[in-house]
């Protein structure tokens, strides 16, 4: 096997069957401490995680957020001199 002018190489079949790699999947290589290189299929990445978690309903502005946990904080505060 070789690589392309830019260090790309294709994985044989036999491998990317093996590893049930398809097509835009994403791998990994991984060094060991003895020098081998490890090919596995990358289990977990950003981009396959998109979509995988549902929106919270309703839209708030990071600026609403902000300003409510400013609020909250100098609620606790008034209570806590309250307590004084």
């Amino acid at each position: 096997m070789s690589t392309t002018q830019r260090n790309q190489v294709t994985i044989p079949a036999e491998v990317w069957h093996h590893l049930g790699i398809e097509p835009r999947d994403k791998v990994s290589f991984a060094i060991e401490d003895n020098g081998t290189v490890r090919l596995r299929k990358a289990p977990f990445t950003l981009e396959t995680a998109y979509g995988s978690v549902k929106a919270l309903e309703g839209h708030r502005d990071l600026d609403d957020i902000i300003r409510m946990a400013k609020e909250e904080k100098a609620a606790d505060l008034v209570g806590e001199m309250n307590e004084l």
